[in-house]
């Protein structure tokens, strides 16, 4: 494949690091456009645009020569809801328009599992029924017709449905995990853990990304969910980790009821940060097919979530001191912990 020049918004973000690493990787040309700065070692080698993808002007400038966008950006679920739509809607709707006038081959947007809801029902389907739950799922819902309303305009536009990935530069409410793994606290969960719960290696997302950016249009053209294949249970997922710590830290399963309505209470209080989608899954099945990826992309996901989870919590482990003190809400720092700080001491 000749060089295309890839435009990643949101390229300053977990997901966007990792994917600029990888296309710089495969002799690509990249440019990001992000609200926050690109302060990381491989800014010289990338096209670093400072902007807001809810600005026209600046999205334009951005889409000059461009032959592929990434259209990651988005805000999380934290954010107030006025800037999750505004952002996560009217920035969508501003990216493609912009991409299509500039004459973009092909627009891939990450969308997300949580356009599911809380199913009653697994694996989740491509077309299974959408539902979004709390701002942050019914604004990705509304971001995919505008996606179908350009493809049925005759344009390439892949929709992918990542579950909740993880891998270097991941922090966000992954961080409590490993936080708690590296103090040798035990780890709590909803419920007994044994509900299944399907996680992704952010590696394994950044190669559907690569292919659904190279294989052909009608290939690509398409939704896709990407998760997992080897993921087995909550409760096996997060005792991994606490093995891999060396500290003698378990699992241990909370009564999910109680617990769930305690989170209720300190998410409305602001004094939790987590939110309506985990609380209300956390405790359940959860995971999708990817017969779709594998038959029409022939695509093998690499990482189990075992694998997934060590090679984030390495990472977090070998640079926790550059985050120390830090916090926000995005995927880069560390959640404020609030009353969980507080928890932590009786495990």
């Amino acid at each position: 494949m000749a060089q295309d020049l890839f435009l990643i918004t949101g390229g300053a973000g977990f997901l966007g690091i990792n994917l600029c690493r990888y296309l710089l990787a495969r002799g690509q040309a990249v440019r990001s456009l992000d609200i926050a700065a690109f302060d990381y070692p491989e800014c010289n080698a990338i096209d670093p645009v400072l902007g807001d993808i809810r600005d026209s002007t600046t999205v334009d400038r951005a889409m000059e020569g461009v032959t592929v966008v990434v259209h990651a950006a988005a805000a999380l679920p934290l954010s107030k809801r006025r800037d999750i739509f505004s952002t996560d809607v009217d920035g969508t709707r501003i990216v493609l328009d912009s991409a299509f006038r500039h004459g973009v081959s092909r627009v891939i947007f990450i969308s997300s599992t949580s356009v599911y809801g809380i199913p009653d029902h697994h694996p989740l389907y491509e077309d299974d029924r959408l539902q979004g739950v709390g701002p942050y799922g019914e604004a990705k819902i509304a971001a995919e017709k505008l996606c179908l309303v350009q493809r049925d305009a005759g344009h390439c536009v892949t929709i992918l449905r990542p579950k909740s990935f993880v891998g270097p530069e991941r922090l966000g409410i992954f961080e409590l995990l490993y936080d708690w793994a590296c103090d040798g606290r035990n780890f709590p969960v909803l419920g007994s853990g044994d509900n299944r719960y399907q996680l992704l290696d952010v590696e394994d997302l950044c190669a559907v990304i690569y292919l659904c950016a190279t294989r052909d249009r009608i290939t690509v053209n398409d939704t896709f969910n990407v998760g997992a294949r080897d993921f087995g249970t909550m409760r096996d997922n997060f005792q991994a980790v606490l093995d891999h710590a060396g500290h003698g830290g378990r699992v241990v399963g909370l009564p999910a009821a109680p617990v769930i309505a305690l989170l209720k209470l300190l998410e409305a209080l602001h004094l939790s940060p987590i939110y309506k989608w985990v609380y209300d899954t956390a405790a359940e099945e959860s995971f999708v097919s990817i017969e779709r990826l594998e038959s029409r992309l022939g695509f093998v996901p690499r990482f189990s979530n075992r694998d997934a989870l060590l090679r984030n919590y390495d990472w977090y482990v070998a640079h926790r001191g550059e985050f120390r003190g830090k916090t926000g809400i995005s995927h880069r720092v560390p959640w404020k912990k609030g009353a969980l700080q507080l928890a932590k001491q009786l495990f």
